[in-house]
């Protein structure tokens, strides 16, 4: 007997996340995704140049309700170093989405009540 996974098995697997999720969380989850990723590999490639601007590097984030935040990514001028700021900067960012995430759950368990 092969140990392999075999088509019927993925199949199987994407039901289950179906019937788990719902068919209409997983394409917002999958955008979500998409959207920390694109963040994510932005943050990483400003690690990996070792350029220091002096003037604030901002960048929009457009959330799924449509809004646009700021996130600035200069640094603060204290002594730490410029990882240290970019890893605020992420942690910040990362606040800010899970605070929209809270948001947009209050709000389909809001429409989900009425």
């Amino acid at each position: 007997m092969l140990n392999g996974l075999q088509p019927w098995h993925l199949i199987i697997l994407v039901l289950l996340v179906v019937l788990l999720f719902g068919a209409k969380r997983l394409p917002d989850a999958a955008r979500s995704i998409g959207k920390s990723m694109k963040i994510f590999k932005a943050e990483t490639k400003d690690l990996r140049e070792d350029g220091t601007a002096t003037e604030p590097d901002t960048k929009q984030i457009t959330t799924s309700e449509g809004t646009t935040a700021t996130a600035s990514t200069a640094s603060t001028g204290s002594t730490a170093g410029p990882a240290d700021d970019q890893v605020a900067q992420l942690q910040r960012q990362l606040d800010e989405l899970k605070r929209q995430q809270a948001a947009e759950k209050a709000d389909q368990a809001h429409k989900h009540a009425s």
